[in-house]
Order: C-alpha cells, then structure tokens, then sequence
C-alpha cells in the first residue's frame, strides 16, 4: 500500500465522521435540537451580515480596512473558526468570512440548491458584491480544498492560499484507528439518531486537538449548538471535495500561486506526510509548508494568535503579490 492509498483511507473516515458531525440523521423529537431563529438569538451581533447568492441566504462579516483576506471554514464548523484571527488582523486587513449553508446562521439548502449552485459561487460571487477584485484565502481542513478550488477557477482574483490540514485524496471506505473515547461517541449518537451532545463534542475536541485545553469552553459550546440546528440532509452539499480525484487532481494544478501550508502535526487523520502529498498535487504552484508539532486538526482554533502571526508575516515579508493579468477593457 503506498503511502497515499494509506493516507486516503485515513481521511476517507474523517469525512465519513463529518457528516455524522453534521447531524445528518433524522431529528428526535425529544433531543435539545434548535432552529435557525434560536441560534440567531444567541449568537447574530453588530457584525453579521446577510447576502443573497444565487437563491441561498449567506451569512458573513466583512470587517477591517487593507487588503483583502477571504477565511473559510471546514465542515461542521462556521466562521467564528477566525474570531480571533479576525480580532487581530482587522486592524490592517479586509476580513472576509461567511458560513458555508445551511451551516452557522445561514440558511437552508434544498435539492434544487444542490442541483444550480456550486461550491465556489458562494465566495467569488460574496466577494463581487463586496466590490473585492483581489484577495488571498485561508482555509483549514475541508475549507482549504474550497480555497483552492477558488483559486484555480479564479486565478485572477487570489492572490495566496494559506492552507492548513485539507485532504487531498478521496474519503470513502477509510478505517483511521481511534480513540476509545470516540468509539463510544460515535455509539452514542448512532443511538441518538445522529445528534451529537456535549460530551461527543469534548470528545472529539480531545481526540482531534495537540492540545485540548486550548479548545475553550466557549468554542465548545458553540460547536454543540450550531450542529444541534435541525439536520438538512444537504448538510456538506456546498462544501468543496476531493471525492471526484479527478476533478481534484485538475484544480490542484491549475493553482499557479503561492501556497503556504500550515500543518498541524498532531492531527490523527491528516497527518504530516498528507502535507506532502498535497503539495505534491499543487505541482504548479510555489508551495512552502510550516509544521506546528504541538498542534491538531484545527490550527486557527488551537493556536489563533500564532497562526495570524503567521498569516501577516507570509503575506508582509515571505511573497510579493504576483502582477494581474490586465483588464481587456484597458487595451
């Protein structure tokens, strides 16, 4: 077996886990699920926004002044996976980030959604109402697949990826070895019809992270409540994927820019040779890759302040924004 069949298997099972996350299965109807008006309640403030893109109701912030960065999150998590790099760039940076629907306080997805809009619809075309020409993109885990499909449908508009933890390979039939803990998890919510209480959620925060501790209660509380929102059966519909390896082997080399891999080294599914073979599928790009050997799965959680440290130094110091094709209005 070579090491990249290996790898496949290991983040085949990560997805598969994903859509149990999301809470695909039918709703209980004596489980503490929520709706979309509760979660609005409890966590829409000064900075959310709402666009309508193609049909389909797109939270976001928009926030900073500078040049532009578009953030987007992974499956089963929302856009305050960059609440803190945010808070700490905006001061010299645009910070562009949105959920994913029917994901946070976006809306719902329905089939004929699925059917007439694309995964990267949702940021270029945010991005076009924002009136943004230019911008970087960081992603973490399924969202850095979506930065890179950005990019390689775009290649006008991104200027950098920073990437961290995203498959490359395709995700079915995987059998990861996992923790007790999550053995039992997943029991549990088999037995709960897919809902995933609180103690899974800390569960998976243990096996997932280098440091759990680091996973505040606060961002536990909030992984708990916007996947207890009513299950949509189109739940990861619109986020981008490698299940088509050929369709992503093609994106993957059509991404000409800078790309900086940000991995963190203690992720059990996505560890660190992945990092190689996704850089070695981004054959036309100048790939540079960073290991957090203290880190999991989710860099911009564990460790924001670092990570935007990383983010400003990457984009100030480390590349120079490449020239832009020129407008053919200005020939």
């Amino acid at each position: 077996m070579s090491l990249g069949q290996a790898w496949s298997r290991i983040s085949r099972a990560a997805f598969a886990f994903a859509v149990l996350a999301g809470g695909a299965a039918r709703a209980a109807a004596d489980l503490p699920y929520t709706n979309l008006q509760e979660l609005k309640a409890k966590y829409q403030d000064k900075d959310s926004k709402f666009a309508t893109i193609n049909g389909l109701t797109v939270h976001y912030k928009d926030e900073g002044k500078g040049p532009a960065i578009m953030m987007i999150h992974g499956s089963s998590s929302t856009l305050h996976t960059y609440d803190v790099i945010a808070d700490k760039l905006k001061g010299r940076y645009r910070i562009i980030r949105f959920d994913i629907p029917p994901l946070g306080l976006s809306g719902p997805v329905t089939d004929e959604d699925v059917n007439r809009v694309t995964d990267t619809d949702l940021p270029a075309k945010l991005l076009e109402q924002l009136g943004v020409k230019s911008t970087d993109c960081v992603g973490v885990s399924s969202g850095g697949t979506h930065c890179i499909y950005l990019a390689a449908r775009y290649p006008d508009l991104v200027n950098h990826l920073i990437i961290s933890n995203s498959p490359s390979d395709p995700v079915e039939n995987a059998r990861p070895i996992q923790s007790k803990g999550m053995i039992e998890s997943a029991k549990e919510t088999r037995a709960l019809n897919g809902f995933r209480t609180q103690k899974s959620w800390d569960t998976f925060f243990t096996f997932f992270s280098g440091e759990p501790e680091r996973i505040t209660p606060q961002i536990r509380e909030r992984y708990y409540d916007f996947n207890r929102r009513l299950p949509d059966k189109n739940i990861i519909a619109l986020a981008s994927k490698v299940a088509n390896h050929e369709l992503a082997l093609d994106m993957f080399s059509r991404v000409k820019i800078p790309v900086l891999l940000v991995w963190g080294a203690r992720d059990p599914l996505l560890t660190p040779p992945s990092a190689d073979v996704l850089a070695g599928y981004l054959r036309n790009a100048d790939v540079s890759k960073i290991m957090l050997p203290d880190v999991g799965h989710y860099p911009p959680l564990e460790i924001p302040e670092r990570y935007a440290q990383i983010i400003a130094a990457y984009l100030e110091a480390a590349t120079p924004v490449r020239p832009k094709s020129p407008d053919p209005k200005d020939r």
